[in-house]
């Protein structure tokens, strides 16, 4: 069996302590924060705080964040769920893989788990995500696991010198 014909298997777990400072290099690296909302860095000590905070539970907390491992158990990125609304039935999909680990096919396989894990367990009705129009590669991996664009939203993000348009994607069960 060749690469291509390998299935890449991933595996999504909860947080634990031990990802601190993955979560800690995602969270400030600058070239994640030019793609999303947040532009501030954050300390250790407030990523354990949330660690031990998150209960896991997405009516709790409005969100789940989830780790992805891959077949050898490494943590490769993070997939979540943010913005969750129990009374519309929806929430916003977010993941970062870590460079090393892309262009294997695991974000396409962790966003494929969390599209079933929201249906079945959350009983979701969409799910949506903000791309920046820039982020080819994450626009291809939305619209191949099923988003459609349904806007684009000009001037929406600004990475510190300029604005960018991202497209607003949403997929429905």
């Amino acid at each position: 069996m060749n690469d291509k014909e390998r299935k890449t298997a991933v595996h999504l777990r909860a947080m634990e302590p031990e990802d601190l400072e993955l979560l800690y290099q995602i969270e400030n690296n600058p070239d994640v924060w030019k793609v999303g909302l947040t532009n501030v860095p954050y300390s250790r000590y407030v990523l354990r705080d949330y660690i031990a905070r998150a209960t896991g539970d997405i009516y709790t907390d409005r969100q789940v964040r989830l780790i992805i491992e891959n077949d050898e158990q490494q943590s490769v990125g993070i997939i979540d769920l943010v913005n969750f609304e129990p009374q519309h039935h929806r929430a916003e999909v977010g993941i970062v893989i870590r460079e090393s680990f892309r262009h294997q096919g695991l974000g396409a396989e962790a966003l494929e788990q969390l599209k079933q894990y929201a249906r079945d367990i959350v009983h979701l009705h969409q799910l949506f995500a903000y791309v920046d129009m820039e982020n080819e590669k994450s626009l291809q991996l939305f619209q191949k696991a099923g988003f459609e664009r349904s806007a684009i939203l000009k001037d929406w993000l600004f990475d510190g010198h300029d604005y960018h348009p991202v497209s607003f994607l949403q997929l429905f069960f």
